[in-house]
């Protein structure tokens, strides 16, 4: 008698708004944290990388910058790198991701508030100041609220096509049949894992108790399920990556799993708990959110030691054997709308080509000289990995070139190829020629005279410097050294004239194959230059 008194339900109609209101939810949280990522990016990993003496300063640091870029993805990706350059240490990098936990709950602090009758309102404003105005960070300004004015906007649509299952009698019923929590927490984990946004299943579950739809019993099990779903999101983005990379998804996913478990026998005492600080059944949900998250890191702060400690046995270093090094540890897509993060991950890997390449010039004159067929395939082999993680660096910038860059930015992109391009040159000099010229020795068992050799050993010292002045100046970014670096260019041209008299003199020797010797040494030092 009651389904057949209840008026048949529009599902078509309700999946559209309610789907289309994700939707534009989604794109209005997109241009909104992008644009911030873009205005605030290089002043919150100053921030990131000031505040780590300790792991409290390390949570207010994770909880600032999160709660303003609203990406705990973007902030652990910049963690990552700290620890790949060795700028903080795991125990470190926990205290910023469990306040990254926190940062991400302004968002559904946000949406708590009720101003979705003002949504267009705010769209037209965020448009007409992103239209009118001239000057790019205005536009900028512009772009964030009328992100902000379509998230509201969204939330509205959503709220809209859920209204008729209040008066849908068999959901009612099904909804208030469905107090699992161990259900609701599988349930959220899944789907958040699916559509990779904790905040939207959050507004979700807003929606829906804003419909009292569900209770705020039903609706905290959901809330913890999306805690645990962003993790798995960040777990199954880091397959592939460096060891920091895995492990700081590890510490998301430990942290949330275990907090989950902590909470999910005091699951009514929660809600009794936020039912103290407000009436409102969608802030209720914002701040069990919140509640969920401080409480965790109240606890696990004291634990960061051990906690490092299970990470690191979870995912032990891999054996040297198995460890590329043309590998790019720095380099995550996160960061390409975040152009000034994504610069600096570009300058620690263009440190390490650098040490790569510097690495092969203090070993190419032995194994040239000197060296037998297998030392020079192992130069050849190295002085190929060189080329590999170049690629690697080209490929992601010709994808960051692509995003909207500052014309500083631009500047900064044009000269970072420069210098990619001149540590892959040095690992092209040595491996289609100075390999080329050491094989041509084996085969017509030449030797280079000791004479010769002490030129020879004064120019590669002279180059071995200019080389690791280079890597210096790109990694500290370092004007004083890159003026070194000009300098030593003259030092070498100097020394190489007196090197090219000396063979000059040699030319004339009475010796077997004096030549094919001369050829020979003046190749080498030519390759060197």
């Amino acid at each position: 008698m009651v389904f057949a008194a209840t008026q048949p339900l529009q599902i078509g109609s309700m999946l559209m708004g309610l789907l289309g209101g994700l939707a534009i939810f989604l794109f209005g949280m997109e241009q909104m944290t992008s644009t911030l990522r873009i205005l605030a990016g290089a002043r919150m990993k100053a921030i990131l990388a000031a505040l780590t003496a300790n792991r409290f300063t390390g949570v207010l640091a994770g909880t600032f910058v999160t709660s303003v870029i609203q990406s705990s993805s973007v902030t652990t990706v910049l963690v990552v790198g700290f620890v790949s350059a060795g700028l903080m240490s795991m125990e470190q990098s926990i205290g910023i991701i469990m306040g990254a936990e926190i940062g991400t709950t302004i968002t559904a602090q946000i949406t708590a508030f009720n101003i979705t009758g003002s949504a267009l309102a705010i769209v037209a404003v965020g448009f007409l100041i992103q239209f009118l105005s001239k000057q790019t960070v205005t536009r900028k300004y512009g772009t964030m609220i009328l992100g902000f004015g379509l998230l509201f906007f969204g939330i509205n649509l959503m709220s809209d096509a859920t209204e008729p299952l209040r008066s849908y009698q068999p959901f009612m019923e099904a909804a208030h049949r469905l107090n699992n929590p161990l259900a609701g927490i599988l349930l959220a984990a899944g789907f958040t894992a699916v559509i990779q946004s904790s905040s939207a299943t959050t507004v979700l579950v807003i929606v829906l108790s804003r419909q009292n739809l569900i209770s705020l019993e039903q609706a905290i099990p959901l809330i913890l399920g999306a805690n645990i779903g962003t993790c798995i999101t960040a777990l199954l983005a880091s397959i592939g990556k460096p060891r920091e990379a895995i492990r700081a998804a590890v510490v998301h996913v430990t942290f949330n799993v275990l907090g989950v478990g902590l909470w999910f026998g005091f699951i009514d005492q929660l809600a009794w708990i936020v039912r103290q600080l407000s009436d409102v059944p969608a802030r209720q949900i914002a701040h069990s959110h919140t509640v969920f998250n401080v409480a965790n890191t109240c606890v696990f702060i004291w634990l960061t030691t051990p906690l490092g400690r299970l990470v690191t046995w979870l995912v032990p270093e891999r054996s040297e054997s198995s460890q590329s090094a043309v590998e790019a540890r720095h380099l995550d897509v996160i960061l390409l709308r975040t152009p000034s993060l994504a610069l600096d991950t570009v300058r620690m890997e263009l440190q390490r080509l650098g040490i790569a390449a510097l690495e092969v010039v203090r070993t190419v004159l032995t194994a040239v000289v000197q060296g037998d067929s297998e030392d020079l395939d192992r130069l050849q082999e190295r002085a190929a990995e060189i080329d590999q993680l170049y690629e690697t660096i080209v490929s992601y910038l010709a994808r960051l070139s692509r995003e909207n860059l500052s014309k500083q930015q631009s500047k900064q992109l044009h000269d970072f190829l420069l210098v990619a391009n001149y540590f892959e040159s040095i690992g092209d000099m040595i491996e289609s020629n100075l390999v080329l010229a050491g094989r041509r020795r084996v085969r017509h068992g030449l030797s280079v005279s000791d004479a010769t050799q002490q030129h020879l050993e004064l120019v590669h010292h002279a180059v071995c410097r200019a080389v690791e002045r280079s890597v210096r100046a790109i990694a500290r970014n370092d004007p004083e050294a890159a003026q070194e670096t000009i300098a030593l260019k003259q030092e070498v041209d100097q020394l190489l004239m007196h090197a090219e008299d000396h063979l000059s003199h040699r030319l004339g020797a009475s010796a077997p194959n004096r030549l094919v010797a001369f050829q020979l040494e003046s190749e080498i030092m030519e390759y060197l230059k």
